[in-house]
C-alpha cells in the first residue's frame, strides 16, 4: 500500500513539474514597454483568442482610445484618425465570457472590453490601473468583465500613459452626433504585441 501512495505522490509532482508556464506577451507602445503574463490556466478561451490576434498582429498600429486615470486604459481597436468616423478594425466573432474564473479586476490585470451583450468580447482589452472589483462577476453587472492577465513588467509606462491629456471626439452616427469620450490629445501608439522569448 505504501508503494501505491509513494507511486502516486511521485506521479502528482512530476504532473506538477512538467506544467506548461503561462505565456509572456510584449507590449511596445510610444511610450514604453509593458509586459503581461497571460493565465491560460484559468482564462483559456479569452488567451487563445487574444494570442491569435497577436499572431495575426492585429494589435500593431493600433491606440489606446480610452484613457480614465481613476479607472482602466482601453486599446487595440482603432487606428490613428479611426475615431473620428467610428471605424474599428475588423474582428472575428465574439468569444465566450469567462468572469466565472476567479480572478478579480485588480490594478494591473487585463481584461476583456465588450458592449453590453456579455460574450461579446473581440479584440479590444484593458489595464485596470486601480482595483475595479465592480468590474467582477456579479457585482454591479452580473456577468462581469473577464480578466485573463497581469501586468508583470512596465506598470510604470501604464501610469504614465493613464495621465495623459485626453478629450471627446465627435462622429456621427446615422443622423446624429455621437463622442468617443477619454481620448488622448495625442495619440498612444501600440507599437506591437509580440509573445515573449521563451528562454531555452
Amino acid at each position: 500500500m505504501k508503494r501505491v501512495v509513494l507511486g502516486l505522490l511521485l506521479l502528482s509532482v512530476g504532473a506538477c513539474g512538467s506544467s506548461t508556464p503561462n505565456p509572456v506577451v510584449v507590449i511596445e507602445t510610444s511610450m514604453g514597454t509593458i509586459k503581461a503574463e497571460l493565465y491560460q490556466d484559468k482564462a483559456p478561451i479569452t488567451v487563445k483568442n487574444f494570442l491569435r490576434y497577436v499572431d495575426d498582429k492585429h494589435y500593431d498600429g493600433t491606440i489606446f482610445h480610452r484613457v480614465m486615470p481613476n479607472f482602466m486604459i482601453q486599446g487595440g481597436g482603432f487606428e490613428p484618425g479611426a475615431l473620428a468616423t467610428n471605424d474599428e478594425k475588423q474582428t472575428r466573432a465574439g468569444i465566450k465570457n469567462e468572469a466565472d474564473n476567479g480572478l478579480s479586476n485588480e490594478r494591473g490585470t487585463l481584461a476583456m472590453a465588450r458592449t453590453g451583450e456579455p460574450h461579446s468580447a473581440t479584440a479590444q482589452f484593458f489595464i485596470n490601473v486601480k482595483d475595479n472589483h465592480r468590474l467582477d462577476r456579479g457585482q454591479n453587472d452580473k456577468h462581469g468583465y473577464a480578466v485573463f492577465g497581469r501586468v508583470i513588467e512596465g506598470m510604470s509606462v501604464v501610469d504614465e500613459i493613464r495621465n495623459v491629456k485626453t478629450h471627446s471626439v465627435p462622429f456621427k452616427v446615422g443622423g446624429r452626433v455621437e463622442e468617443h469620450e477619454a481620448v488622448p490629445v495625442e495619440d498612444v501608439l501600440i507599437k506591437s504585441i509580440r509573445r515573449a522569448e521563451t528562454k531555452q
